[in-house]
């Protein structure tokens, strides 16, 4: 009599294995893996201290001399002279003198290129374009330099000579022969839920101008 051979016992063959494992992940969803996959990656990095963050590169100023014209979607900006001076009525800008303080002055010529009239008022606005490059304040007066008039419009089209003036500590300029003034421009900004319409906004450093500082002693009218 034959004995037949006895049913295998133990553990599968390795090639059982594989067969079964195959046949069990035939079943599982391929977006498993990927999420498998990308849970093990996180895992991994964040043990070898997590993801470096890719630096963006910043674009380098343009470097403009006084007189020559930057251009941006928004404006045509030559900033012309720039003067120290006690005191500028009309300029919407106050100095105390007890405390030191001066009036600097950067005439600059605007040309609105938009197709709609600009306010100098408008916040944020025009009137953020030019800033002292040591300062990042907003100019304290922004008037037209032909008859103070503020807040006043830019039309399409029309140049205009615009007073930008900070009141600054008159010791920060006492030997200053130059200063560089930075020209921001503005990103056309359309209106989606709250505000409908489009307008400027999100100003941004676009170019240096560094011009002659005169200082005109103690100005009009002392």
């Amino acid at each position: 009599m034959t004995i037949p051979p006895a049913a295998p016992t133990g553990a599968p063959e390795p090639r059982d294995r594989f067969t079964r494992l195959r046949k069990a992940t035939d079943r599982v969803p391929t977006k498993w893996f990927a999420a498998i996959g990308t849970t093990l990656f996180l895992a991994v990095t964040a043990v070898f201290g997590g993801l470096s963050p890719v630096a963006a590169e910043e674009k380098p100023l343009a470097q403009l001399s006084d007189g020559q014209t930057h251009t941006s979607a928004q404006l045509n900006v030559t900033v012309e002279r720039a003067a120290l001076i006690d005191r500028l009525p009309g300029s919407g800008a106050i100095a105390d003198r007890e405390k030191g303080e001066r009036i600097l002055v950067v005439l600059v010529r605007l040309e609105n290129l938009w197709t709609r009239p600009l306010s100098s008022g408008s916040q944020p606005g025009f009137a953020q374009s030019v800033r002292l490059a040591a300062d990042s304040r907003p100019a304290d007066g922004v008037v037209r330099e032909d008859d103070q008039t503020a807040p006043f419009w830019l039309q399409p089209n029309v140049p205009v000579l615009v007073a930008f003036s900070w009141v600054v500590r008159g010791s920060d300029y006492a030997d200053a022969s130059e200063v560089t003034i930075v020209l921001e421009d503005g990103s056309l900004v359309v209106g989606q839920m709250l505000y409908v319409g489009e307008d400027w906004g999100d100003y941004a450093p676009a170019a240096e101008v560094t011009l002659p500082l005169a200082d005109v002693g103690a100005g009009v009218g002392s």
